[in-house]
């Protein structure tokens, strides 16, 4: 338990540890809660309900303050020597026996760059790509569509310029609640001076209400409705001509295969209204100045990477790139998702995003490190999940919780019992926790030093505003050890985060002309190359990141969702809400955000509850054969029928035992936004078990 008696803390500014917005706050003495301070994206000081209850966590009950060892099937407290000494011992004969690519290395969106920089470093030097974060889980396809078609993964532009836009496109987002202070400070002062809101979403939530156009669309069938905006837009002669002339190849080619495209046809597949879809279409192409804004609606599905490919058609088919309130911005989920992959914690790329396939970026490291790092890609998240206990036996996670965040959990966990040895950092004895072999107490947001890098590109820093507690340590200081343990101790002896991130702006080109001393209680936003006085906002204005004049445009068809649904069967689609944030581990611990939203519920729609005898607040079963879930049903018209909504943030009832976990085959990010499953009231027999609408037990499920 954490000592908050003998805890002191200062105000020092420092970044809001849940989503990626990267709000600037500190700690207020006078109440003991998170205080916002005025930074480059809170102008103002804002913060959201969640940045306001980031303290209550600090110094909770449940905080780790000594590492725990697993004995004779139960955890002990330990010595740091002891802990370090079995891990040690573990890893390096999984290494021995089996090599290095028995080892897998999760990441942390919730970590600094320099943490996560110092992991994948120990990774690589180990002799191991197999490295990953919980981008995987969120943007991954994002990241691999824009990465080929444009050059970077990231928001093509920044928030402040997005204030000059004419028009709004947003897929598969929610940003009023998930990311609510862009939305806030910089979307709805627009919208209110006239700036066209579109909004794609099988949900009508709080970023519907602001909506001049909300296209319900049938989760897993974004591609046909994105080919029928396209059509549009082409039929109609709202394509920016001479960008295509300048800057596109591949229009004859599309061009060709929508003339086959029916637009009527494909917005009854896509279960939107045909009139409607036209009038967004028109609504985004017609304006001088597009900008469009995605989130995992669009990029957690089997075909997420090819969703993106057909997004990123329409705006090059408009001329909605490289200029100011335009572009593709994918608006990221974790305070640190975008840092995290930008410093490598990747396994098929080295920091900067250079391939580990590439020789030449190899031998840069090589020349860094004193250790070339392995040129095949290592497993991602899930594949190695997938691969435990037969050619990953080890794994070291790091502020993640993928026992509960992965799909189909009930799988995962088995999984995790087959490893030989697992090693687990974090605040709490979180769901993975209990797998695990060793838990090594981590350090809190408001503990720690170094920089984080937000959704529009902007590297902030991060100062501690107290001390770990008991005797938890820095997580930077205990991977730094784990590497000068398993590797080599020079390679690891830095005098604190600012040289590591010394260290990572020679490897890393985006950041080579960054210094804590430039960022200082600002910003630098990347690229910033070595020797510029300034980064960039607003990405692809003469040439792409691919270093090309010209983009491609790509033919993408329809891909049918995973899971068939049967005439009984709704689909199951989960998401975020404001209260809460990924697995709860942080969240649910805060009695702020408890009190606003204690419990989850299932959101479905009158006519859809009505067929199955379901009112408003009945415990509802909710089951496929991946596994079953009791929760209370919201009866909402916001939710389109055919359809149902969940959170993932609670560990009861924990929606993903119900998710698929078929990957797309270029991402590898799993389908998490379509799932066939059955509802129906949740009934009890005589003896007050839970039975199914037959009237036969069920059990504890």
């Amino acid at each position: 338990m954490a000592d908050s008696e003998d805890r002191v803390f200062e105000a020092r500014q420092t970044i809001c540890p849940f989503c990626g917005v990267g709000c600037a706050l500190a700690y207020d003495p006078k109440n003991g809660k998170a205080t916002g301070r005025e930074g480059p994206v809170n102008a103002r000081g804002e913060l959201c309900p969640k940045g306001v209850a980031a303290f209550d966590v600090v110094d909770h009950d449940d905080r780790l303050t000594k590492p725990l060892v697993r004995e004779h099937g139960r955890f002990v407290t330990a010595p740091w020597e002891e802990a370090f000494d079995r891990i040690e011992a573990a890893f390096g004969d999984i290494v021995a026996q089996h090599g290095p690519d028995a080892l897998t290395f999760f990441a942390s969106s919730n970590c600094t760059n320099e943490e996560n920089y110092v992991l994948q470093k120990l990774a690589r030097m180990l002799g191991t790509n197999s490295v990953d974060n919980c981008a995987r889980l969120c943007h991954s396809s994002t990241v691999a569509a824009m990465g080929e078609r444009f050059g970077a993964g990231a928001m093509t532009n920044s928030m402040a310029d997005l204030r000059e836009a004419d028009a709004y496109l947003v897929v598969g987002a929610n940003p009023a609640e998930n990311h609510p202070i862009t939305f806030q400070s910089y979307l709805a002062p627009a919208i209110k001076s006239g700036t066209t809101l579109i909004h794609v979403d099988p949900r009508a939530n709080a970023t519907t209400k602001q909506a001049d156009h909300h296209l319900p669309v049938r989760p897993g069938y974004d591609i046909p409705l994105l080919n029928a905006m396209a059509k549009v837009v082409v039929e109609e002669g709202l394509t920016d001509e001479a960008f295509l002339d300048e800057r596109v190849e591949g229009y004859d080619a599309l061009r060709a295969f929508l003339d086959d495209v029916d637009v009527d046809r494909n917005a009854d597949l896509a279960g939107v209204d045909a009139d409607e879809l036209r009038a967004a279409a028109r609504a985004y192409a017609s304006v001088e100045r597009g900008a469009i804004f995605t989130g995992m609606g669009m990029s957690q599905h089997h075909c997420g990477t090819d969703n993106v490919h057909a997004l990123l058609n329409l705006a090059l088919l408009t001329g909605n790139v490289g200029k100011p309130g335009s572009g593709v911005n994918p608006l990221r989920g974790q305070n640190n998702v975008q840092g995290a992959g930008d410093v490598g914690a990747l396994p098929n790329v080295l920091p900067g995003y250079r391939p580990v396939t590439d020789e030449d970026a190899r031998e840069r490291l090589a020349a860094e490190w004193g250790v070339e790092p392995p040129p095949m890609p290592g497993l991602t998240e899930v594949e190695a999940t997938h691969a435990f206990g037969d050619e990953v036996r080890g794994a070291f996670v790091l502020g993640e919780n993928p026992a509960m965040t992965e799909p189909n959990t009930n799988r995962v966990r088995e999984q995790f019992e087959r490893l030989d040895f697992l090693v687990v950092q974090d605040l709490f004895r979180t769901e993975t926790a209990e797998h695990a072999d060793v838990v090594l107490p981590g350090s809190a947001w408001a503990e720690r030093g170094g920089t984080v890098t937000n959704t529009d590109r902007q590297v902030q820093r991060m100062r501690p505003n107290g001390d770990p507690p008991g005797d938890a340590r820095p997580d930077l200081d205990v991977l730094c050890e784990l590497g000068a343990r398993l590797v080599d101790a020079d390679a690891f002896d830095y005098d604190g985060p600012e040289a590591v991130f010394e260290e990572l702006t020679r490897v890393t080109p985006q950041y080579a002309g960054m210094s804590y001393d430039g960022i200082g209680a600002g910003s630098q936003r990347w690229p910033f190359p070595e020797g510029a006085e300034e980064g960039t906002a607003v990405l692809h204005r003469e040439t792409f990141g691919t270093g090309e004049k010209r983009a491609e445009l790509r033919v993408v068809e329809h891909v049918d969702p995973v899971d068939s649904v049967d005439d009984d069967e709704l689909v199951l689609t989960t998401g975020r809400v404001l209260q809460h944030f990924n697995s709860g581990a942080l969240s649910r611990r805060s009695g702020i955000l408890v009190r606003l939203r204690g419990e989850d519920v299932l959101q479905i729609h009158p006519d859809d509850a009505a067929a199955r005898g379901i009112e408003d607040g009945d415990e509802v079963r909710v089951s496929n054969d991946r596994g079953t879930v009791t929760v209370e049903a919201d009866v909402t018209p916001g939710i389109r029928h055919g359809t149902v909504f969940a959170t993932f943030h609670y560990a009861d009832p924990l929606v993903n035992v119900l998710t698929g976990d078929t990957l797309d085959p270029v991402a590898k990010i799993p389908e998490y936004k379509h799932s066939a499953v059955r509802v129906s009231v949740e009934r009890a027999d005589e003896s007050g078990e839970p039975a199914d609408e037959s009237g036969a037990a069920t059990g504890t499920d």
